[in-house]
């Protein structure tokens, strides 16, 4: 199996799909992509940062489409069909992430709406995370 972003996302058949983030030590600031060495917090002097699984579900905080193939070098499908995109906050921890939206359109979106992590192949093959309708 081939991850568009090694080290950002696990696939298991137990868990499904989860986000990786990391948690700082000193303070419990979380982040999402995971970061290593120093706490993103200006406040925090903290540098030991440990690996977790963010929630599965959140909130539709924004959304949008890209009408617009992506440029070179990304690979995009001929011809090109809009994506559907999602800044969703994720429940428990509150960190907001951008991903693309699996099967629905902005029509069919609100803020607001509970949506869950689930994967799917970008146009080139690799697997990614995406966001789908909540089970």
């Amino acid at each position: 199996m081939t991850y568009a972003i090694d080290g950002w996302f696990a696939i298991s058949p137990e868990d499904g799909v989860h986000l990786l983030g990391t948690s700082c030590t000193a303070c419990g600031t979380i982040c999402f992509p995971p970061r290593r060495g120093s706490c993103p917090d200006p406040r925090c002097a903290g540098t030991d940062m440990r690996e977790l699984p963010l929630p599965r579900r959140g909130r539709v905080w924004s959304y949008t489409n890209a009408c617009y193939p992506p440029p070179a070098p990304f690979v995009a499908a001929t011809p090109y069909v809009p994506v559907t995109l999602a800044a969703v906050e994720l429940d428990e921890v509150g960190i907001v992430v951008l991903g693309q939206v699996k099967g629905m359109t902005v029509d069919q979106l609100q803020v607001g709406m509970e949506l869950e992590l689930t994967s799917g192949p970008l146009t080139d093959g690799p697997l990614v995370w995406m966001w789908g309708r909540a089970s």
